[in-house]
């Protein structure tokens, strides 16, 4: 829901009902999303459907996010935290999310101190789950030594043309951990749709095989690509086209092998594995 904004409810309400129609049932949204058009745009927009169709609240997996504070730009102390869930409820219109993550880490805080925001609001039973995003393996280490219970969920960049989670210890940590790994810009920021270099044309051509073989289209060959990865990634989809959410569940009729799956691994680092 990055690009989730503007005041179209019913366009807004045609996107929310093609992804449950779909099977999507998370909806992953943020307080700064939609910032150019108003800090927490994004949010008051789902807010708006959810008071006029307030039985699809039931349906989704509502989380949300929050600790980018515009102008600082990051701060995850315990009064900002807790100020900024309850707006963050306040627009959305409920009382409680199911995944409440901390949008980027804040190095000026102690994780001790965001753990125990964290944990009030769980109990207060404002959030029904701590996850993170964007965070090193190292500091959901440190953010975890201070909560009672698991962090659920990691969200880092992942796609075809962006593997470093695979490499630095992050989706390895998800595995340990066994924490939901929701990919962001799984399409590279739309470039494999639009591809800017040799690389992403290298990439995006193998997409395409698969594709082809499947019959599906490019899109649907990468989030099935992410998934086959045994951290299980879920695709977390940016469009704002009602047409192309309805179409994202045919990655599943997409079947990587190991050798081609490699293959398009060594296309985006530009290498052979050794």
């Amino acid at each position: 829901m990055w690009r989730f904004y503007g005041d179209d409810v019913a366009g807004a309400r045609r996107l929310v009902d093609a992804a449950l129609a779909a099977g999507i049932t998370l909806l992953d949204t943020a307080d700064i999303y939609g910032e150019h058009h108003g800090f927490g745009a994004s949010e008051t927009l789902l807010g708006r459907v959810l008071r006029e169709a307030p039985e699809l609240r039931d349906r989704m997996v509502l989380a949300t996010k929050g600790g980018i504070r515009p102008g600082v730009p990051y701060d995850s102390r315990a009064a900002w935290l807790g100020q900024a869930l309850d707006d963050s409820l306040r627009r959305l219109g409920v009382d409680h999310v199911d995944l409440y993550q901390i949008h980027r880490p804040d190095l000026l805080t102690h994780p001790e101190e965001a753990a125990r925001a964290l944990d009030d609001a769980r109990q207060a039973g404002k959030i029904r789950a701590i996850g993170v995003s964007n965070h090193s393996a190292a500091q959901v280490q440190a953010l975890a030594r201070f909560l009672p219970v698991p962090i659920v969920s990691q969200q880092p960049e992942l796609s075809p043309l962006y593997v470093a989670p695979m490499f630095d210890g992050v989706l390895d940590q998800a595995m340990e951990r066994n924490m939901a790994v929701l990919a962001w810009s799984p399409i590279g920021g739309g470039r494999l749709m639009k591809p800017e270099s040799d690389r992403d044309r290298a990439v995006a051509a193998l997409l395409d095989a698969a594709a082809e073989t499947a019959g599906v289209d490019r899109a649907a060959a990468a989030y099935a690509w992410l998934m086959a990865h045994p951290a299980r990634p879920i695709p977390i989809l940016g469009t704002q086209d009602a047409a192309r959410i309805a179409r994202a569940n045919e990655a599943y009729r997409v079947r990587w092998n190991r050798a081609d799956w490699y293959r398009v691994l060594e296309a985006s680092l530009g290498t052979k594995m050794p």
